[in-house]
């Protein structure tokens, strides 16, 4: 019954949150689906490529890989996979994505400090995010406030993790944006899209941070009203 009204509980204390959540997905969907169709002067790969070139960054890779949105840089790879709708398109869209990851790539090459420390906090965030939710809920059932602290703790890792991810996702676009702009290869107009859409992807960072740091005060309410 204690978790019945738990369950319930959370629900009405996180909906709010959730809603911010899939608010920022759907815009960033609408964004996305817009500037798709909008040409551009370069495809995706090449845009990766210009970022490269002009950041001085050599001995990267840029592959094509399958699905939606699975663009993402590999650091213990040095690969910058790029889905299909970004690889090979000529589109705003593609151009601001692939360029964002190929910021990721710049900041490894140049040991961003954030960057390094996102990568060394990701076992410890796996960690967390695999016994933070257990825990809490095995403390309930036990009424033992030891594991609903030691749940918490761990959850707070999951927060910390997406805590450091917000500069090093801003400073990639940032990056991108600058290198775009400054290599004369696309238009004022064309720039315009690329931030619209790298703003967007952005804000998705800030409402899982959101959502997390929610989650994990409603935690923390629960254990100071026993």
């Amino acid at each position: 019954m204690q978790l019945r009204y738990l369950n319930l509980e959370y629900l009405l204390y996180v909906i709010p949150a959730y809603l911010f959540v899939l608010a920022i997905q759907i815009w960033l969907r609408s964004t996305i689906s817009r500037y798709s169709k909008i040409p551009a002067a370069m495809t995706g790969v090449e845009s990766a490529g210009t970022v490269l070139r002009i950041s001085g960054v050599y001995g990267v890779n840029v592959v094509q890989t399958e699905g939606n949105l699975t663009d993402n840089f590999d650091p213990s790879s040095s690969v910058i996979y790029l889905s299909k709708s970004v690889y090979g398109v000529r589109s705003v869209a593609a151009v601001g994505i692939a360029a964002h990851e190929a910021g990721h790539a710049v900041q490894h090459y140049e040991e961003y400090g954030p960057a390094k420390l996102r990568q060394a906090a990701v076992g410890v965030c796996n960690i967390g995010s695999r016994l933070s939710v257990p825990l809490i809920i095995a403390g309930y059932i036990f009424s033992m406030p030891v594991l609903i602290y030691a749940g918490i703790v761990c959850f707070g890792l999951i927060v910390a993790f997406q805590l450091i991810t917000l500069p090093v996702e801003f400073n990639a676009s940032r990056r991108a944006v600058k290198i775009l702009s400054e290599s004369g290869m696309i238009t004022d107009d064309e720039l315009k899209g690329v931030k619209r859409v790298l703003t967007a992807a952005a804000m998705t960072y800030v409402g899982a941070l959101a959502l997390s740091s929610v989650q994990m005060l409603f935690y923390i309410s629960r254990v100071k009203r026993k």
